[in-house]
């Protein structure tokens, strides 16, 4: 079986809600920078560097030396990363909902599809 970055990609990007999300993770980030939307630095950071790490050229464990723990590498940096920033992302979509009801705070909330 033969594994590539973009099968990893693939499979990281059909986790449930991720590509939905995209858009948000672009939108937090935004506001994030700007200091609108509180945040510490670290949260955001490096689940954006994991993704990197796995989306760039370079490896600690490349594919073509190590053919099986080069694409172990890019898979365990992607468990670790998506969740992570899914849930940083959930957390802002209910920061953001609770600044459109002017500041009135959110305690429980679902998701409704």
């Amino acid at each position: 079986m033969k594994y590539s970055k973009l099968n990893l990609a693939k499979e990281a990007i059909s986790h449930k809600g991720f590509v939905k999300k995209i858009p948000d993770i672009f939108r937090m980030v935004k506001l994030w920078r700007k200091g609108v939307y509180p945040m510490r630095s670290i949260d955001i950071i490096l689940p954006l560097l994991g993704i990197l790490y796995v989306i760039s050229p370079i490896d600690l464990l490349p594919e073509f030396a190590v053919p099986v723990l080069g694409v172990m590498d890019d898979l365990a940096v992607l468990s670790l990363t998506i969740p992570k920033l899914i849930k940083e992302v959930d957390k802002f979509l209910l920061w953001e909902a609770e600044q459109r009801l002017n500041g009135t705070k959110v305690i429980d909330a679902e998701i409704v599809k």
